[in-house]
């Protein structure tokens, strides 16, 4: 029989927490305002947490996996670009660039097509905008269009507004123009946001050697299969079967 005369009844012995438990208790306590405040933040980025992901993993990467020398371009880009591979490699060695990077901005801006001219009056296969060429120079010349182009990508990349080298940022900056860089996402032109999605997106897939990239196919539904095509008939090739 229990002894009574030591506890009491025991029906109405008290219990004792354990300081185990008190201590989970008083954690939980202490941690709930920064686990709401988590939740919070997870729900207003969650719409964009892929593209900041994958800009996150693009800026880590950048330089990381350069092609050797001598290789090719990934294998996902169009036929029209791939057309221009070697040149592409020319200049992109000439200007310090990843040649991945290049074929990515001569993917978005025509599809590889040197006669493309925009509304804007942006023209020839990186489509650069008429102020950066001297007066005698032809913006439809592959070489002079290249040269130029490539100059604005460098001075976005190396820009003292973007010290980490910001790939997506430069994306934006040569879409949009050097505002990007003193303005937040929400105050960019729709075409900046989208011209930093599908340059993030093919870029980080053209690096890992993909050979496919489900952003390009994106790219092409939005638009970019008009671009190929006027591409394919200014250069000759056969129709996309």
């Amino acid at each position: 029989m229990p002894d009574r005369n030591r506890s009491g009844s025991p029906d109405r012995q008290e219990r004792v927490e354990s300081p185990r438990s008190g201590g989970l208790r008083s954690c939980l306590v202490r941690t709930l305002p920064a686990l709401v405040l988590l939740c919070a933040l997870l729900a207003m980025l969650g719409p964009r947490m892929k593209y900041l992901v994958e800009h996150y993993l693009t800026i880590i990467s950048y330089g990381a996996s350069e092609q050797p020398a001598g290789s090719g371009l990934a294998p996902l880009f169009t036929p029209e670009v791939e057309y221009w591979a070697e040149d592409i490699l020319r200049w992109a060695a000439e200007t310090g660039l990843d040649p991945q990077l290049v074929a990515t901005i001569v993917q978005i801006e025509s599809c590889g097509d040197p006669r493309a001219l925009s509304p804007a009056g942006a023209a020839g296969l990186l489509q650069v905008m008429p102020q950066h060429f001297a007066p005698d120079e032809d913006p439809f010349d592959p070489e002079t269009n290249a040269r130029r182009g490539l100059g604005v990508l460098v001075e976005c990349l190396t820009s003292r507004h973007n010290p980490d080298r910001d790939v997506g940022l430069a994306f934006a900056c040569y879409n949009g123009g050097p505002s990007v860089f003193v303005s937040a996402w929400d105050y960019w032109p729709q075409q900046s946001r989208d011209y930093y999605i599908w340059g993030t997106g093919i870029y980080a897939d053209a690096q890992a050697g993909a050979a496919s990239s489900e952003v390009l196919d994106r790219w092409l539904l939005a638009g970019g299969q008009r671009l190929c095509q006027s591409a394919r008939q200014t250069l000759g090739l056969s129709p996309a079967p």
